[in-house]
């Protein structure tokens, strides 16, 4: 097996790997937490660190698929993940009493698999952080696009493009993405952890973000749902 992502799609295909007695190869950028980095290492794979930004580490890790024939798991632009990733939006809805999801967006895997399941009965939002704003962009754009790729979640929110595959679902039922600023996402991460005890890293309290720091605003009795999804950080003062 092989895969790229900021860490987290890349320990999960570790973890597969070492489960079923498999090789995996996993490209991560330098911009990867440590955490993550450990994680990976854990399971057993051969951790490639290639380039600044995920999509360097992508483009390294389809090279050696082609090379190797490797069975390539692609963190968001592949139908298997879409439909795993789907079957958080099943849970959700399960719930029945929920109006909206909000859903941090990296590559559009995760936000497009429940959207997909979810296809308008629930309302999605995406929420991106201004400095990577992949869906915003091509939502604006009518098609994926280039975006900036920075910010505190970069190693996990900001893949450059959103993939092809996802973008006609979010175009179909996402109702809208919104942008949250850095200082908002580390303010989220300690809020989940002085009153929850929850530990989110940068990308997994964006959602949140978007709803403590006022970039979404719900309308009275509205019930939001908040994916938080991504704790694989050292850190738990936050700075």
């Amino acid at each position: 097996m092989v895969a790229a992502s900021g860490g987290n799609h890349g320990a999960a295909v570790a973890y597969a790997a070492n489960r079923l007695g498999r090789p995996a190869r996993i490209y991560v950028p330098s911009i990867s937490s440590p955490a993550k980095i450990d994680r990976i290492r854990s399971y057993g794979a051969d951790l490639q660190i290639v380039g600044d930004r995920c999509a360097e580490s992508l483009a390294a890790s389809q090279a050696y698929a082609r090379e190797s024939g490797a069975l390539e798991v692609h963190a968001f632009d592949q139908r298997e993940t879409l439909l795993g990733q789907g079957t958080l939006g099943r849970e959700l809805a399960a719930h029945g009493s929920i109006d909206t999801i909000l859903v941090a967006v990296g590559g559009g895997g995760l936000i497009g698999g429940i959207a997909a399941w979810c296809r308008g009965d629930i309302r999605v939002v995406g929420v991106e952080p201004e400095l990577a704003p992949t869906l915003f962009e091509a939502l604006r754009a009518g098609r994926p696009t280039d975006a900036p790729a920075g910010g505190i979640a970069a190693d996990s929110l900001a893949p450059t493009r959103v993939g092809e595959l996802m973008f006609p679902i979010a175009r179909a039922y996402v109702d809208k993405v919104v942008l949250v600023k850095d200082e908002d996402i580390r303010s989220a991460q300690r809020r989940l952890w002085d009153v929850a005890r929850i530990v989110a890293e940068p990308g997994g309290a964006a959602a949140f973000a978007a709803l403590a720091g006022g970039a979404y605003v719900p309308a009275p009795d509205e019930r939001v749902a908040i994916v938080v999804s991504g704790g694989n950080t050292s850190a738990v003062n936050f700075g």
